[in-house]
């Protein structure tokens, strides 16, 4: 990864859905220069895709909610079994297996609090491995959406946004 590919990075995570000629400009690099970057970094998997932003809310899931969820007994199976269970559920939008007290965070859209109540206590109370479900309402749900890529250790730091480096 160089300033290019950083570049790169950035301007796609910003509109990816912009030609590679207008891609290319932007940058200030040939074109053909810019699709073998592009091609390169998806090859080496630091592009995985490209996806459309959906509005929650515009789909009748303005409700987002963390539920917290603890096993029992804490074996592979168990963690993976229910990893699979929560995440074909449709309300669910992205499952975290953590350390700590809790095995994991599962983040849900849902259409208004009688759902997710329902939610929680039809779908993931009633797994056979739940030892303990806390519920936490999000009031607001700020997601970046771009992505900075960090410099390798040692390297000197950029300076912050809004700050002078002197």
């Amino acid at each position: 990864m160089d300033e290019l590919d950083t570049a790169i990075l950035a301007e796609l995570q910003r509109d990816g859905r912009q030609t590679n000629r207008e891609l290319a400009e932007r940058i200030g690099i040939a074109p053909s220069t810019c699709l073998e970057r592009v091609r390169s970094l998806r090859a080496a998997g630091v592009i995985e895709g490209f996806h459309a932003e959906v509005n929650l809310g515009a789909i009748g899931r303005p409700v987002q909610a963390l539920i917290n969820v603890r096993l029992h007994p804490k074996i592979r199976e168990a963690v993976e079994g229910f990893r699979e269970y929560i995440t074909a559920l449709p309300e669910t939008l992205a499952v975290f297996v953590v350390s700590g007290g809790d095995d994991f965070i599962i983040q849900v859209a849902v259409r208004d609090t009688g759902h997710l109540r329902d939610f929680v206590l039809d779908h993931v109370s009633r797994h056979r491995n739940i030892a303990d479900v806390r519920t936490s309402l999000v009031y607001d749900h700020i997601r970046k959406t771009s992505i900075e890529v960090l410099p390798p250790p040692g390297a000197p730091s950029r300076p912050r946004t809004g700050r002078r480096a002197r």
